[in-house]
């Protein structure tokens, strides 16, 4: 079950296995059905979520009642209400399991708990932190300067399973475009091979 979890600290730093070990005692195993909830807007994200199996996917829902999609989680990836997990406050985020999910999760009393007892591991999140800073900055930039054509090729080069897993509506509710301009975006790369 943490196998792709050991897998993901080995690609950061290096535990022995008696610290992978310990550090699987600070998470629970938690299993999702497709569509069910991990987090619901207004209560408090009391875990994060790291992917063994499955999609999960962090969405707003607007006045208007459009839905826009923060994150998807695939296998090996985080996911949580960070602002909500960091100080106890309301989430404004639902996160919702696109698929079956099986997760591991981590408490913020676990987390604290692990980070003393295993100190390398704060070098792990640290990284993390840093390196969701960084997508976060290029989403950002993406958005405001990049072609739907330009975003499209990067959530591709990002997850090339995606169009595989995820509704077309969900990735243009990702980038930020209607499900039209992704099918015509769709389509010239079907008909040309490539992205002009």
């Amino acid at each position: 079950m943490y196998e792709l979890l050991f897998s993901n600290f080995d690609n950061k730093i290096n535990l022995s296995e008696e610290e992978k070990q310990l550090s699987s005692s600070f998470f629970q195993p938690k299993k999702l059905r497709k569509k069910q909830y991990f987090l619901q807007e207004g209560d408090v994200c009391k875990y994060v979520a790291f992917v063994e199996k499955g999609i999960l996917y962090s969405y707003t829902i607007d006045e208007k009642g459009l839905q826009h999609i923060i994150q998807f989680a695939f296998e090996g990836w985080w996911i949580a209400d960070q602002f909500s997990f960091l100080t106890g406050e309301p989430s404004i985020y639902h996160i919702e399991a696109l698929e079956d999910c099986e997760l591991l999760l981590l408490s913020k009393q676990a987390e604290e708990e692990m980070l003393q007892k295993i100190p390398k591991l704060e070098r792990y999140f640290r990284l993390l932190l840093q390196n969701n800073l960084i997508a976060t900055q290029r989403r950002l930039i993406s958005s405001l300067s990049h072609t739907a054509e330009e975003k499209y090729q990067q959530l591709l080069t990002s997850c090339s399973t995606i169009p595989e897993r995820v509704p077309q509506h969900m990735m243009a509710s990702y980038l930020g475009i209607t499900p039209e301009t992704l099918s015509r975006i769709r389509r010239k790369i079907t008909d040309t091979g490539k992205i002009s």
